[in-house]
């Protein structure tokens, strides 16, 4: 996450950033637009795929064998961490990586003030980004849509002005590729019903069916942050990797980008739950035809695994109403959205109770005919 903070306008002199809609540096002084490659020097090449290197394998006896290839990123080109610092929260512990006349006065991830702490250290280059495609406008309006689509919240927490503090921010992936293959077995059974003028009759035929193949998986996603909750970024997903480019600098003008706090060798378990998960549901999807299908034996080898660093695009908010903190996030890339609100009690209460009165004048109702009848 390097980036100089010297992307200066040559036309007036401005301080350029990313500009989301024309994917180049947009001066917000005079509006003019520069390409990404005019402000990126020429790396030194190095040898091999970074994301290739061999490293340690892990194993999930039971499943078959899991090994990985895992040593994504690379080493930054001297000069390229210059003018980037990071800002650590004091609450959360998170740290932010931005440029240093980046602005920002609170962490995203829980609403606290932050404070800078030092300059860019101890942290590979990432592989590839995916750039903002929306910017902060859409993410406001996001935010808005989704808070007035929901009826129970309180009318004082909509009018309040928190969407100013959403923030664009890289949010540090790595990204898994695997060859699997498997065999699975698995019970399957089929009734028939059938009767005759004395008799009803169930038939019960069991069958032992098997499944064998290959399934390749690209860009399986795991999120290097451990302060950001796995289900709010799987939430978000599915990202579009056919719009990575190769990581340059100049794409976290005007944004921030988490520090990693979860290595790749530290994300490999959930790496392989997912590809597991994944596997046993395309297989499953074969077997078709039967009533009920059970699970009896699964085997799991997977090869060929590595990883890449990646920076993903996400806005997000972080916002305390009446002592609780909530949380929203938008895919900078296609817009989904996602995010928990407070319940306005009373609202519920009052929808709850006129519920509850309509259900008993209606359960009075069909007690009044049960005594009619009951009576005649």
């Amino acid at each position: 996450m390097s980036g100089t903070a010297e992307y200066k306008c040559p036309t007036c002199g401005g301080t350029l950033a990313f500009d989301s809609a024309s994917q180049k540096l947009k001066c917000p002084y005079c509006d003019s637009q520069f390409d990404i490659d005019q402000f990126e020097t020429p790396e030194p090449a190095q040898g091999g795929d970074p994301g290739q290197q061999a490293a340690g394998a892990e194993g999930q006896p039971g499943t078959g064998s899991m090994n990985w290839n895992v040593e994504p990123g690379s080493e930054w080109a001297e000069g390229e961490q210059a003018g980037m610092n990071i800002y650590s929260c004091q609450s959360c512990g998170g740290e932010i990586v931005c440029e240093e006349t980046t602005a920002s006065a609170t962490c995203p991830y829980c609403g606290s003030p932050v404070v800078m702490k030092s300059r860019l250290s101890g942290i590979l280059k990432p592989d590839c980004i995916i750039p903002f495609k929306l910017d902060k406008k859409a993410a406001k309006e996001a935010l808005k849509k989704h808070v007035n689509s929901k009826k129970l919240v309180p009318a004082l927490f909509k009018s309040e002005n928190h969407i100013n503090e959403i923030k664009g921010v890289y949010v540090p992936f790595w990204l898994f590729d695997a060859s699997v293959t498997a065999n699975i077995t698995y019970r399957g059974e089929k009734t028939r019903h059938w009767s005759d003028s004395e008799y009803e009759y169930i038939e019960h035929n069991y069958y032992n069916i098997y499944r064998a193949g290959s399934v390749a998986f690209d860009n399986v996603p795991v999120d290097g942050s451990e302060k950001m909750p796995d289900d709010l970024m799987e939430s978000i997903e599915p990202f579009d990797f056919r719009d990575a480019v190769d990581f340059k600098t100049a794409y976290l003008a005007g944004y921030m980008a988490d520090k990693y706090d979860v290595d790749a060798q530290a994300s490999i378990e959930n790496a392989n739950k997912r590809i597991k998960r994944s596997t046993e549901e395309t297989f499953r999807e074969t077997v078709q035809g039967f009533g009920m299908v059970t699970t009896e034996s699964t085997y799991i080898d997977l090869q060929n695994g590595t990883a890449k660093y990646a920076l993903y695009p996400v806005w997000l908010l972080n916002t305390q109403w009446q002592g609780n903190t909530y949380t929203f996030a938008m895919n900078g890339q296609t817009g989904k959205f996602v995010g928990d609100l407070p319940l306005d009690k009373a609202a519920f209460w009052k929808k709850f109770g006129l519920f509850a009165g309509i259900f008993s004048a209606a359960a009075s109702v069909i007690a009044v005919l049960i005594d009619y009848f009951f009576i005649i």
